[in-house]
């Protein structure tokens, strides 16, 4: 038992590591984080190689230029494995194939349509070209470094050009066509590569222990915020709860689970383009329902508000692709709801401080009393339970039935409920 135990243990040990990385989100600041702490990982752990299975349609540029810094500067040979069936590569994702010790696709797989696209709208023709030529000298920087077909890679990026994976393979974009990660690695095994120093070396990934570089909890956490339709949830609900901790101090809970959404919000908002325009409409918006509340525009400055903060959230994330873009519908419908909200609760706030504060004889203005004895014209009086000093206009009997009408100090004024009520006898 023990030389076979022993046995085992140094067969596990002579067995080659894969770690694989997953990578099947848009390219933003959170995936770059992910990609460099599997990098920094598979460097760690000696691992023969690093898997990257890709599924993307793309994302910001500068993510896409950190993440392919990482790969081209990476000790550990990295493979970006295009899959399975049905994935793509697509704009930023194309970049960081192409960057690949190794560049391999599933048969269903399509790659490319590279052309640059700005968040802000189209600029002009000059710093289009200019955006474009760098683009386009980046990818070929590390495409011809890697022996990669540097006209092909230029049509997808020019021409926002799509390759499937065999016409791919065809034009010397990828090195692999495969249909499973086991095949690939088989196929991979004993295989000479050129790493992008110059250096050479053997992969040795045949019956691999493949080793997945799971998500952090952070990670996880991030992934969620940078969605822009979580964002804008996360930031119009907690302005609204901020906004009820005002109108009632004290309950200590909504405000501080706004503050804390808010501050999630922009924590969020802040790894995503901004358009500042879009701030501005927000800004607005906020500004014409407050104006709406006060003074009243018969619900034309709240249409407006809702309008601008409508069209403030639409365009609020500059998104070079429309799985980062904030969904319209879920636009509109914050908005009206935000904007019908917001209005009611303000004019509620508004109207309840209009009112003045009645305390003691002020409270009984209007209220019923019954004479406790003659007013000739001065005694006294029953109200809400209270006996009170009272001066009536005329002289009236026992019993009557009073309106409060005013005070002097804390001296009622009352006058006769009904007005033909008879006047007490002279004594």
């Amino acid at each position: 038992m023990l030389p076979l135990a022993f046995t085992a243990r140094a067969a596990h040990a002579d067995q080659p590591v894969v770690d694989k990385f997953v990578l099947d989100d848009t390219i933003q600041p959170v995936t770059a984080d992910e990609l460099k702490r599997a990098l920094e990982r598979a460097n760690a752990d000696g691992a023969s190689a690093l898997l990257i299975q890709m599924d993307t349609p793309g994302g910001l540029v500068d993510s896409m230029r950190a993440m392919v810094a990482d790969i081209l500067a990476s000790h550990v040979p990295v493979i970006v494995y295009v899959g399975p069936s049905g994935a793509r590569a697509g704009s930023a994702g194309f970049f960081i194939l192409e960057s690949a010790d190794i560049a391999a696709m599933a048969p269903g797989t399509e790659a490319g349509a590279a052309h640059v696209v700005f968040e802000a709208g189209k600029p002009d023709d000059t710093m289009m070209q200019k955006v474009e030529n760098d683009a386009e000298a980046f990818l070929r920087s590390y495409v011809t470094r890697r022996n990669r077909n540097a006209d092909a890679a230029k049509a997808a990026l020019e021409s926002s050009h799509s390759y499937t994976a065999e016409e791919a393979l065809d034009q010397h974009l990828i090195d692999v066509v495969s249909n499973q990660e086991s095949q690939l690695l088989q196929t991979l095994d004993g295989r000479q590569i050129t790493r992008f120093d110059g250096s050479k070396t053997t992969l040795h990934t045949a019956g691999a222990r493949v080793q997945l570089v799971k998500p952090t909890l952070r990670d996880n956490l991030l992934g969620w915020l940078v969605n822009p339709n979580i964002a804008l949830l996360l930031l119009v609900g907690g302005a609204l709860l901020i906004y009820l901790e005002f109108n009632t101090p004290g309950t200590i809970v909504p405000g501080a689970l706004g503050t804390l959404m808010v501050l999630l919000a922009i924590f969020a908002l802040d790894l995503l383009p901004i358009r500042y325009t879009a701030v501005l409409l927000l800004v607005a918006a906020v500004v014409l329902m407050l104006l709406e509340a006060k003074f009243g525009g018969h619900g034309a400055l709240a249409i407006a508000g809702i309008v601008c903060l409508t069209f403030g959230m639409l365009t609020l994330v500059a998104a070079p692709i429309p799985e980062m873009k904030v969904n319209p519908l879920i636009a509109i419908a914050i908005s009206a709801a935000f904007g019908v909200i917001t209005v009611l609760l303000i004019r509620i706030a508004v109207r309840a401080r209009r009112r003045k504060a009645r305390l003691g004889a002020d409270a009984l203005i209007g209220s019923h009393a019954t004479a406790m004895e003659p007013l000739a014209p001065v005694g006294h009086v029953l109200v809400e339970g209270e006996i009170w000093q009272a001066v009536a206009s005329q002289a009236l009997p026992a019993g009557a039935s009073l309106k409060v009408v005013g005070h002097d100090h804390m001296v009622l004024r009352v006058e006769p409920l009904n007005a033909g009520q008879p006047a007490a006898a002279a004594v």
